[in-house]
């Protein structure tokens, strides 16, 4: 199993960084969309990921290592279609179908990684796969910038697209089923005992949503970052990802939850409030890749319900998670632009109080685990 995921995590964040590292400039250069169209798509984007739940009724009728190679299969052909409906309405159709099938793997990937693997290996498993994740990332973005002389939009998503989609069908032959794990439930699953983690993963998908929509922005509009030092941070992103994730998970085996997702979000504190302060662009890099490295530490929420949940509740929970995590989605960034035209700072700010809400719920972990331990001692 852990090849099996290994090799479509692969794919899946290949096609996930061409599609966005290509967008912009197709959709500007090619379809000649404005802001208004941008932010649409963007918003479109989202979707998927919060109609995530609805991967449970999809596995009463497809097996759950399948549907996560036929996600991965869908997000090929929506990376391969991109260049091929070169309007605004197609960019929505493509932007649709590739989201679904990178939103609908990740909720399958994480739920098999908790199924598969136990409660001190599955934190090296997530670390690991997020460092193979990043360096995939690297390698991508290398491959573009050598063949971006030489090949059109379209020939680029046609090339990725179609190795995507011919890897994903390679792996529909594979059977990595372990028969012996429990059967997974195959409805929607909500329990007041596991309302710490749906809270933890809305905060953490709040959180993340300031950092997608403002941290780069801020770089660009304050700072004034070009195009090419913006690929450079990233670049240097995915190698401290890279280097790092692995040892997130020994870190979480070593020293629990807590403290791991404690001090993620004591730093996280700092850096907002840093990033409504802060003058200097060096400085401002420097926070941008201490907040993308922190991002990695959210790990350790997954791993917490892992430890705090039935066997059976694992797959509908990562579904209905999966679906908390973006409900911020659809109202934040909208909330922040608000923010934004007031005074940027309160954006950043409000990450600062966001992430403190973190910390306050972070520290009733112990708590949790021990009322779950006691009643698992309960004949």
């Amino acid at each position: 199993m852990y090849g099996y995921l290994l090799l479509l995590t692969i794919c899946s964040t290949a096609g996930l960084h061409v599609w966005r590292t290509l967008f912009d400039n197709f959709a500007v250069n090619v379809v000649n969309l404005d802001g208004f169209h941008i932010g649409f798509i963007q918003s479109v984007r989202e979707l998927p990921g919060f109609l995530s739940l609805l991967v449970v009724y999809v596995l009463l009728i497809v097996k759950e290592h399948r549907l996560s190679a036929l996600s991965v299969l869908i997000l090929g052909i929506g990376v391969a279609l991109t260049g091929l409906i070169p309007s605004f309405y197609g960019l929505i159709f493509t932007t649709l179908v590739m989201s679904f099938g990178f939103h609908y793997f990740e909720t399958t990937n994480q739920s098999l990684t908790l199924q598969y693997f136990d409660k001190r290996t599955s934190p090296i498993v997530f670390g690991r796969l997020r460092s193979f994740a990043a360096a995939t990332n690297v390698m991508c973005g290398l491959i573009v910038v050598i063949l971006a002389p030489h090949l059109e939009y379209h020939q680029f998503y046609l090339l990725f697209g179609i190795t995507i989609a011919m890897a994903s069908v390679w792996a529909l032959t594979r059977n990595p089923v372990d028969p012996k794990l429990p059967r997974q439930r195959k409805e929607m699953v909500f329990r007041r005992r596991y309302w710490l983690f749906y809270s933890l993963t809305f905060m953490s998908g709040a959180r993340r949503q300031i950092f997608i929509a403002f941290a780069v922005f801020l770089l660009v509009k304050k700072f004034n970052f070009s195009v090419s030092e913006i690929a450079i941070l990233f670049l240097l992103n995915n190698v401290v990802t890279f280097i790092v994730s692995p040892y997130i998970g020994k870190w979480i085996v070593r020293f629990g939850e807590c403290r791991v997702l404690s001090v993620e979000y004591l730093s996280l504190i700092v850096i907002f409030i840093c990033y409504g302060l802060v003058e200097s662009r060096y400085l401002a890099l420097f926070l941008y890749i201490a907040d993308n490295l922190f991002f990695n530490f959210s790990i350790g929420i997954r791993t917490f319900f892992q430890k705090i949940a039935d066997p059976q509740d694992i797959a509908p929970s990562m579904a209905v998670g999966f679906t908390i995590n973006h409900v911020a989605a659809v109202f934040l960034p909208a909330l922040g632009g608000m923010l934004w035209l007031i005074d940027y700072r309160f954006v950043f700010f409000t990450g600062a109080l966001l992430s403190f809400l973190s910390l306050l719920l972070v520290l009733i972990i112990p708590s949790q685990l021990r009322l779950t331990k006691q009643s698992d001692n309960i004949p």
